[in-house]
């Protein structure tokens, strides 16, 4: 039951029948925790997660197994604290590939990609040889940490000494990084000596390079590949409306919306949540469910006021000096 509510993201429901069966005094198995903690991973419940941890110490003893020890990696990984998924690291005995990936592509997501490249190195040395998992982390960890030449180098190298490695996400991440970088001519290069057609992926990455860089012509040739290749993409639309917006294109974001708005596409409501006290706060975009909700508008209204308060005076403070 744990395994199939964290498998179809029902985080909150595996998490809380966990606890519900340690209240019950039924003792957890070496496959129970990593289900439990990949749902508190998903959620990002930190503090939940650590009592997770000290849980498997009590009832599977000090020697961490290879499978546990790398879901606490990227459990840490997601939640932040990469210094806590390394000391998980190093103590783990026998680590394996997916231990040194788990902690490669940890500090990658985390914008740390000089850590993910030395730890590559350390891997290496290690006389592990990479998969395509390491090599998509790494080629991350560059695109999170703007390191253009390194990427470069890594993807050039695996397509000479090891192009089994090379799979479409790889290239993808490449175009990501070109764009995210603002250097549009290489991307599109790139993207034209594809051994491949390229799939809808490349150019949302191409695309959001142009929203970061407010290349426009290029942006709406990108969208148009997108719509051909997938019409109901919502994301695409918000994107280039976003793009004509930061560019002060006012009249053209509001015809896309209006677009969108015909078409009657909806985007996914946003998500975010909070941990207080071992309990996970979940609340979406124009949430109108959560149990306190009356106390946080009142908050968020006074939190509202005063900055407008706060904005008003200064700027009578300016005036007068």
């Amino acid at each position: 039951m744990i395994g199939g509510f964290s498998q179809t993201g029902c985080n909150e429901e595996a998490v809380n029948l966990f606890i519900q069966m340690l209240r019950e005094g039924v003792m957890p198995s070496e496959s129970t925790f990593p289900c439990a903690i990949i749902a508190a991973a998903n959620i990002a419940a930190l503090g939940m997660g650590k009592s997770f941890h000290a849980c498997v110490f009590e009832c599977l003893g000090d020697l961490l197994n290879e499978f546990i020890g790398n879901v606490l990696i990227s459990f840490y990984a997601k939640c932040g604290s990469m210094e806590d998924g390394l000391l998980v690291f190093n103590k783990l005995h026998g680590r394996n590939i997916v231990s040194w990936n788990a902690l490669i592509c940890g500090y990658a997501q985390n914008g740390r990609g000089k850590e993910a490249i030395e730890f590559f190195e350390r891997m290496l040395v290690s006389g592990f040889r990479p998969n395509h998992v390491t090599l998509l982390g790494l080629l991350w960890a560059c695109n999170h940490a703007g390191l253009v030449a390194e990427g470069y180098s890594y993807f050039n190298k695996a397509r000479l000494k090891e192009p089994n490695l090379l799979k479409p996400e790889h290239y993808a991440c490449m175009v990501d990084l070109l764009s995210q970088s603002g250097r549009f001519k290489e991307a599109e290069e790139f993207i034209h000596h594809l051994p491949f057609e390229p799939g809808i992926g490349f150019w949302k990455a191409l695309l959001g390079g142009c929203q970061i860089h407010s290349n426009m012509e290029l942006g709406e040739f990108a969208a148009k590949k997108i719509m051909a290749l997938y019409p109901e993409d919502v994301s695409s639309y918000i994107m280039m409306s976003n793009a004509h917006s930061a560019s002060g294109r006012w009249e053209i974001a509001s015809t896309v919306r209006r677009e969108m708005k015909e078409k009657q596409m909806k985007r996914i409501p946003g998500c975010s949540w909070i941990e207080i006290r071992n309990k996970v706060h979940v609340f979406l975009s124009k949430d109108c469910k959560h149990c306190q909700m009356d106390e946080i508008y009142i908050v968020l209204k006074f939190c509202i006021q005063h900055s407008q308060e706060t904005e008003a005076s200064s700027f009578l403070m300016e005036f007068y000096i």
